[in-house]
C-alpha cells in the first residue's frame, strides 16, 4: 500500500524538477540524455531488454532534438515535453527498481527543484530570499555566467551524479 503514494511522489517530483530545469537552451534535454545513459546501463545489467530498447530509442530522439535545442535554441522543449519527460524518467527508474539510484542519477534535477523549493519556503516563512533568483541555473546566469557555460557546467555535474548513481545502482 505504501508503493503507490511513493511512486506518485517520485513521478510528480521528477516531472516538476525537469520542468524547472528547462530554463536554458539545452539544459534539460542534455541532462536527460546523461541520466538516460545511466539508466540504459542499469537496464542492460538486469537484462530488461524492453526497457533498454525504449531508453535507447529515447536517447536517440533526444540527441536529434538536442542538436536543435542547444544555444541558440531553434526548437524548445516547453512544459508539455519537460513535464512528460520528467515523469517518464521517474517511471523508468521505478521500473528498474532503483529509486535511490534514480535520485542520485538525476541529482542536478533534484538540486534545481530543491533550490526553488527552498526559495519559496524562505519567502513564505522568513519573508526573505535565500538566492537572488531561483532556480539555481538562473542564479549562475544572474552572476554573469553566459548561458552555454551554465548548461555545460550543469551537464558536467550531471555526468558526475550519473556515474555515482550508476555505481550505487550496480552494487
Amino acid at each position: 500500500w505504501f508503493y503507490i503514494p511513493f511512486a506518485t511522489l517520485v513521478i510528480v517530483s521528477f516531472s516538476n524538477a525537469v520542468n524547472i530545469s528547462d530554463g536554458l537552451d539545452g539544459l534539460a534535454s542534455g541532462l536527460l540524455v546523461i541520466c538516460l545513459f545511466a539508466l540504459l546501463v542499469l537496464s542492460r545489467s538486469i537484462l530488461d531488454s524492453t526497457l533498454s530498447i525504449f531508453i535507447g530509442l529515447w536517447i536517440g530522439a533526444l540527441l536529434a532534438f538536442l542538436y536543435f535545442n542547444v544555444y541558440p535554441a531553434r526548437i524548445w522543449l516547453g512544459d508539455v515535453g519537460s513535464l512528460s519527460f520528467g515523469a517518464t524518467l521517474a517511471v523508468a527508474g521505478l521500473l528498474l527498481g532503483k529509486p535511490i539510484a534514480l535520485v542520485i542519477i538525476g541529482g542536478v534535477f533534484v538540486v534545481e527543484a530543491l533550490s526553488s523549493l527552498l526559495q519559496l519556503a524562505s519567502k513564505r516563512i522568513r519573508h526573505k530570499k535565500i538566492f537572488e533568483v531561483a532556480p539555481l541555473h538562473l542564479y549562475f546566469q544572474n552572476k554573469g555566467w553566459p548561458e552555454p557555460k551554465v548548461a555545460i557546467r550543469f551537464w558536467l555535474a550531471g555526468a558526475m551524479f550519473a556515474l555515482f548513481g550508476l555505481w550505487l545502482g550496480l552494487i
